[in-house]
């Protein structure tokens, strides 16, 4: 156990997340979604990739770390237990609107938060694998 001074230096470093095909992903992240790709590597013993994408430098920012499996032919299986991913922007009815003209999903359109407050606008996209991110409106 550490005492609450070691927990100051804590911070989330990144959330993991398997992808099927890594580039149709990249793609997704960083030009839908204007993040940059921070690093990339193949392990060809593990045969697998890793790609880091964010909106800053690890060193101070929470990134999405993309797993690629490249022996993995059928699609990830989601599961129940994970919700979503969260991405801050400034017109979420402007960004679903671009978006949708890309072919992207949008199973809940833009829209207030139902049950919280008018005053939250999200929508909740999908990436290329099914993932869910919601998009909160911050000016």
């Amino acid at each position: 156990m550490t005492d609450a001074s070691d927990r100051t230096r804590y911070r989330l470093l990144h959330a993991m997340i398997r992808v099927k095909d890594l580039e149709k992903s990249l793609d997704f992240y960083t030009r839908h979604l204007g993040m940059r790709l921070l690093r990339r590597r193949e392990f060809p013993d593990g045969r697998f990739t890793l790609a880091f994408v964010g909106y800053g430098e690890e060193a101070d920012n929470t990134v999405i770390e993309l797993t690629h499996n490249w022996d993995q032919e059928a699609a990830y299986d989601l599961g129940s237990a994970f919700g979503h991913l969260a991405v801050a922007v400034p017109d979420v009815y402007g960004t679903c609107e671009a978006l949708e003209r890309e072919g992207v999903g949008i199973p809940r359109p833009p829209g207030p938060m139902k049950f919280g407050g008018s005053q939250t606008h999200m929508a909740f996209i999908e990436d290329p694998d099914g993932y869910r991110i919601e998009l909160i409106q911050r000016s």
